[in-house]
């Protein structure tokens, strides 16, 4: 029997005020669920300027605790609207350790289950080690009325053991929240590849593993408040594929947006029958992927 799912992605455009940005995200989840969506995924850290451009100290007072004002302001939207969220929030888990978290909201409002990004990136322009601890909760899907959620955060998506890893635990259909763009002084040509690296990665994924996958971005041009640093281009171009990697839905690389699809989560029982990668693993030849270089 076939389970049907209809999921939506808030393609979203931050400013400097945070109430603009939660205003944003609720109409942004009132159209989707006006569309039918029973699953929304927002953009990494929604509720500020993707702040990591710079190290500066006075970005840790967005921090927030889980459960805290988010979860229980979206809680409450989610079972008003009857569906599950996925929300990434800025979290403060005791003083000194910080986190960037993606938060579950089941249908009746309640956390789920969160998720602490695990592979932080420290590059121009993305100095996250100076915000967030790395996660430490693992690779562990979490479990809702609708389904079994494999959610990573934005670096994460760059890794395969990670996807693998969610999918060998149940995981029914993987969710990455992201803010990436381009730095606007790099090369047509640049730009380009590296959005394409961005798509092609993730539907390998989905295609590896069997899963249906959404991947939601930022978009627009956001500022640092150094105005020395290079402000960041974030390209959009949000995307729903299915386990074959084929693509229900993509966004515009320039407009606020909701991109929506239907996905079928019993598919993935067929699409393993026929590529079954994961009967066919060499789980006893695999050891030396726990080391860091094969010198």
């Amino acid at each position: 029997m076939d389970r049907l799912l209809k999921v939506a992605i808030v393609q979203q455009f931050c400013v400097q005020n945070p109430q603009e940005n939660i205003t944003q995200s609720i109409q942004g989840i009132h159209e989707a669920a006006a569309q039918g969506a029973k699953l929304v995924l927002l953009p990494e850290l929604h509720k500020s300027l993707y702040f990591c451009q710079i190290e500066d100290p006075q970005y840790f007072s967005l921090a927030e605790t889980i459960p805290g004002p988010s979860t229980e302001l979206f809680g409450k939207l989610a079972k008003e609207l009857n569906l599950a969220l996925v929300i990434s929030l800025f979290e403060r888990r005791a003083p000194g350790i910080y986190h960037n978290t993606a938060v579950v909201l089941d249908t009746d409002g309640s956390i789920s289950g969160k998720y602490r990004k695990m592979h932080i990136p420290d590059d121009p322009s993305y100095y996250e080690k100076f915000y967030f601890t790395p996660g430490d909760l693992g690779f562990t899907p979490i479990k809702t009325s609708i389904g079994t959620f494999g959610v990573l955060v934005c670096w994460d998506q760059w890794y395969p053991e990670a996807a693998r890893l969610m999918a060998l635990a149940g995981a029914e259909i993987l969710l990455y929240p992201s803010a990436i763009g381009w730095d606007p002084n790099d090369a047509s040509d640049e730009k380009q590849r590296q959005r394409e690296a961005w798509i092609t990665i993730q539907r390998s994924h989905a295609i590896a593993n069997g899963l249906p996958l959404l991947a939601s971005n930022r978009v627009g041009i956001e500022h640092s408040i150094d105005q020395n640093q290079a402000e960041i281009q974030f390209w959009g171009t949000s995307f729903i594929t299915g386990p074959q990697g084929e693509m229900f839905a993509q966004g515009s690389e320039s407009n606020p947006e909701i991109v929506l699809a239907e996905i079928n989560l019993s598919r993935t029982e067929k699409v393993r029958q026929m590529w079954p990668y994961f009967r066919d693993r060499r789980i006893d030849a695999y050891s030396s992927l726990t080391q860091r270089y094969l010198d």
